[in-house]
């Protein structure tokens, strides 16, 4: 498919949206802005609608642009095995923040976090952490009192 189709029907999806996630060069082709900053491309998103838009940036981590502001997180440092599954894993690690009720930055942290978890191992889920490594790091107490 031509690049400029396939950006326009993003560009009427995440306008439909609450929440977008996409990769630097996703960001840049769903707004056109080659060569611009992560945060002028977060904040190009946000633009079409969506409340919170987070681009993720592999080994540089992520920002967020929510609330009308934006959020910077640096990548977690590990000895990377395999990249496969990263950027899925931070997705699940911030939703799984947001679900927990964490803000911007918490959802950010905890992103960097699962991504960084699954660049440690072969493979596209090996590395994911736990339920409970998730509540550890999300402060909540696993033992039921």
């Amino acid at each position: 498919p031509d690049p400029a189709d396939a950006a326009a029907v993003h560009r009427s999806l995440a306008a439909r949206a609450d929440l977008v996630f996409a990769g630097f060069d996703e960001a840049e082709l769903l707004t056109g802005l080659a060569g611009a900053t992560a945060d002028d491309l977060a904040r190009a998103i946000a633009g079409l609608g969506p409340a919170e838009v987070v681009v993720k940036l592999g080994e540089d981590g992520a920002i967020a642009f929510a609330d009308g502001a934006a959020h910077e997180r640096a990548a977690v440092p590990v000895t990377v095995v395999d990249t496969v599954g990263a950027g899925d894993a931070f997705v699940a690690g911030y939703l799984a923040a947001r679900l927990a009720g964490q803000d911007v930055d918490g959802r950010l942290a905890l992103g960097v976090r699962t991504g960084a978890a699954a660049c440690t191992h072969p493979g596209d889920w090996e590395g994911f952490p736990t339920h409970r490594d998730l509540e550890r790091d999300l402060g909540a107490d696993p033992v039921q009192r």
